[in-house]
């Protein structure tokens, strides 16, 4: 970790402070510094905390008393992402929102690895001067986001007003406010019954940084995932339809493989499923071959418009890609 043109903040653990976690312990010490919690979680997993000089990246680590803990603030990045001409597949837009179908592969917001090339640089050139100030910079509202290789639709709002009827929306995840989002699954294996819940915190992982973990309730985040068989092929696999209680990362994902039933393709949570794509027909195996990626589409999406309360209600068809996978599943 280098500390080359940052700012480095320095904190001792005094007694009463000792078993909390590190991101907590930080955001009160630096509570001078305007640092969010979410944002010294980030600094910390980029591998900007350390210690008593070993660099950490693990945000729940529990601290001792006595330990030092220092965290380094890389120079700010320019806020404002440039606009790039990438095509959109737009479904609905007024002066206050857009719907996009995201194709797999798009990125949705710049982050490091990532700084061009994503959907909020081209939405940024689409809107041109119809995008409001939201946060002081001219830029689209993210309220909620899809992995880069998961397809299907996402809201995002342009205006402040939108932004944060969104924000509220995504918030409660359906709980107390009209919300729904209904994702299709490709799953290995067949499930025991025709519909059930998963309902199992989680957490980043203890040794893959990359990867989301279930872990007991009082470690992690509450995560609630309903499932639905939709159609089974051949004893090998089966789609499945998802919905969301709350909106974790990786939560399907990582849910199904929980089951027993990791979603297809899935490089992450599926590895070790890899030799069972030997037992589907070859036109099967071909489709999922050229897939690369996990076989999760966001098919379904309504809410009320943030503005205007009318209510809104989108779906998604699965990709080509995705549909014949389907068609070659059934088929053998």
């Amino acid at each position: 970790m280098s500390d080359e043109n940052q700012l480095c903040l320095t904190y001792r653990v005094a007694p009463e402070h000792g078993g909390e976690r590190l991101d907590r312990f930080l955001a009160a010490a630096a509570s001078t510094e305007n640092l969010s919690r979410t944002r010294i979680k980030n600094l910390i997993e980029a591998g900007h905390a350390s210690i008593d000089g070993t660099a950490v990246k693990d945000p729940s680590l529990l601290l001792r008393a006595g330990q030092t803990a220092r965290l380094s603030l890389p120079p700010p990045a320019d806020p404002a992402p440039s606009g790039e001409n990438i095509p959109l597949n737009i479904v609905f837009e007024d002066e206050h929102l857009l719907v996009i179908d995201k194709p797999a592969g798009l990125v949705v917001h710049p982050a490091a690895g990532h700084e061009s090339g994503t959907l909020v640089n081209a939405l940024i050139a689409h809107c041109g001067a119809s995008l409001s100030g939201i946060g002081g910079v001219r830029r689209p509202g993210i309220v909620h986001r899809l992995d880069k290789d998961t397809s299907g639709l996402l809201v995002v709002a342009k205006t402040d007003a939108a932004h944060q009827g969104l924000a509220k929306l995504f918030a409660d995840h359906g709980k107390t406010l009209p919300l729904t989002r209904e994702y299709l699954a490709f799953i290995w294996g067949v499930p025991a019954r025709p519909s059930g819940t998963v309902e199992a915190a989680l957490a980043r992982h203890a040794t893959g940084r990359e990867k989301i973990a279930v872990v007991p309730a009082g470690r992690g985040r509450h995560a609630v995932t309903h499932w639905r068989l939709i159609e089974s092929f051949a004893g090998e696999a089966s789609l499945v339809a998802c919905t969301l209680e709350t909106g974790r990362t990786h939560q399907i994902r990582v849910h199904m493989a929980h089951l027993g039933h990791p979603v297809l393709g899935d490089p992450l949570y599926a590895a070790g499923f890899k030799s069972k794509a030997a037992r589907l027909s070859e036109a099967a195996q071909a489709s999922l071959g050229a897939l690369a990626r996990q076989a999760l589409h966001a098919a379904v999406l309504g809410f009320p418009h943030p503005v205007t309360g009318i209510p809104m209600h989108f779906k998604s068809p699965l990709p080509d890609s995705l549909q014949k996978l389907r068609e070659a599943l059934a088929a053998g």
